[in-house]
């Protein structure tokens, strides 16, 4: 059961991720075109280089939420936890989900809320369910480099009742 939620929960983020990919691409171009045909300007900026700062953030955007996409994509196909890469990645683009959520209860609405935090969900319980399938069987590696008799390190905690402080 949880390999297979594992890699659903990979490709349903992979495919929501390339989903608002495309709708952001989108916005973009249509602000990047409102931008050109009205002439607008902030503080006598260029229109031009406006509407061209648009389209490029749009494909900055869209390339990035993409290659979160395919990195969430293998993930699935191989049920193997992210790499050190990939997962910096993936947390940048659940912390930019949660920055752009707050930020959209302001100035969207609370659905443009709930559809960011959705997706911030779905990032997260990815990178959360490989980072408890990569620690279960991992061995320990302690001085003894994993063999022979367990070290102090590896024994267990004592009862709440008996811990005791480390400073007198």
């Amino acid at each position: 059961m949880g390999v297979v939620l594992r890699r659903l929960v990979a490709a349903l983020a992979a495919i929501v991720l390339v989903a608002e990919a495309a709708v952001l691409v989108l916005v973009h171009i249509v602000l990047g075109e409102t931008t050109r045909n009205q002439s607008m300007s902030i503080a006598g900026m260029d229109p031009d280089l406006m509407s061209t700062a648009t389209y490029a953030m749009g494909a900055g955007i869209g390339a990035f939420l993409l290659l979160c996409a395919v990195l969430l994509a293998a993930v699935a196909v191989r049920d193997r936890a992210p790499g050190t890469f990939a997962r910096v990645v993936l947390v940048t683009a659940a912390v930019t989900h949660g920055v752009l959520g707050a930020l959209a209860v302001g100035l969207v609405g609370w659905s443009a809320f709930a559809v960011t935090m959705v997706i911030l969900c779905l990032l997260v319980l990815t990178l959360m369910l490989y980072a408890a399938q990569g620690t279960a069987g991992a061995p320990s590696t302690g001085p003894s480099g994993g063999q022979g008799a367990p070290g102090p390190q590896d024994a267990p905690p004592p009862p709440y009742g008996e811990l005791k402080p480390t400073n007198p």
